[in-house]
């Protein structure tokens, strides 16, 4: 069994979102945990966005990068060059993965244009994720 650990700044929609499909596209095969190096609380347009893909991440929590040093991971992928840049330095063996996908959250608009950046994002972190574990796992 696999560890993934998803990394963004705030651990509230990008690795929510990858966090889902991951957990969905590995099943039995990976253990998939999200965090950030801060703490936002996950946004209800990522949860709603996912919702429409059939992926329920309601339950999901917004975690401290730090809660998670215990865990020795198989993979580490940050979504956001921030999360990159400041993440702290985890002593593993981890294969180190990253994209910086745009974030959603500061989507201005319309409320259809802001659902719209939100859906746009999702299939690309859909898209990334689907190869990933096809690549990875």
């Amino acid at each position: 069994m696999k560890n993934i650990l998803v990394l963004c700044t705030g651990n509230s929609c990008r690795s929510q979102i990858a966090h889902g499909y991951l957990k969905t596209f590995a099943a039995e095969k990976a253990n998939v945990y999200s965090a950030g190096v801060e703490t936002h609380g996950v946004n209800p347009r990522a949860i709603a966005t996912m919702l429409e893909d059939g992926i329920d991440i309601s339950n999901h929590t917004s975690n401290n990068v730090l809660e998670y040093t215990g865990i020795d991971f198989d993979f580490v992928i940050t979504v956001c060059d921030h999360a990159k840049e400041v993440c702290p330095y985890y002593p593993s063996n981890a294969q180190k993965f990253h994209y910086n996908f745009p974030d959603p959250a500061k989507a201005v608009g319309t409320e259809e244009e802001i659902n719209r950046s939100f859906a746009e994002v999702r299939e690309m972190i859909k898209k990334y994720c689907l190869q990933f574990v096809k690549e990875n796992i």
